[in-house]
């Protein structure tokens, strides 16, 4: 379960970079969840060339983080926006509910959304 999370945020900041027929077998693996052979049989090539191709681009997507960093720093990114809004809310519940601080809370909430 872990393996397919991971594999899926990878996709999600990298998957344009792989052919089309990468993303194909990807989407119908991961998103679809259909078997190697399900895939072998819809795209008309062997359950060998679906299981080399997902690994592949296991290997692919990995290596662009590893060069990259995009979902090492996009999972940095939540952390601090989690931590700016647990320390907003210790705020909150020392000063009231004040207005200014719930468009605090609306921004963060916004740039978290956005990244």
């Amino acid at each position: 379960m872990e393996k397919t999370l991971r594999m899926s945020l990878l996709f999600d900041f990298y998957g344009a970079l792989l052919t089309e027929r990468q993303q194909d077998v990807f989407q119908l693996y991961f998103g679809d969840d259909l078997s190697l052979g399900e895939i072998a049989e819809e795209l008309r090539i062997s359950r060998q060339a679906v299981y080399d191709t997902l690994r592949r681009v296991g290997l692919i997507l990995e290596e662009f983080e590893a060069k990259l960093g995009l979902v090492q720093k996009h999972q940095e990114r939540q952390r601090i926006y989690e931590e700016l809004l647990t320390l907003l809310a210790q705020v909150r519940s020392r000063c009231g509910d004040l207005p200014e601080l719930a468009a605090m809370e609306e921004q963060i909430q916004k740039a978290r959304a956005a990244s």
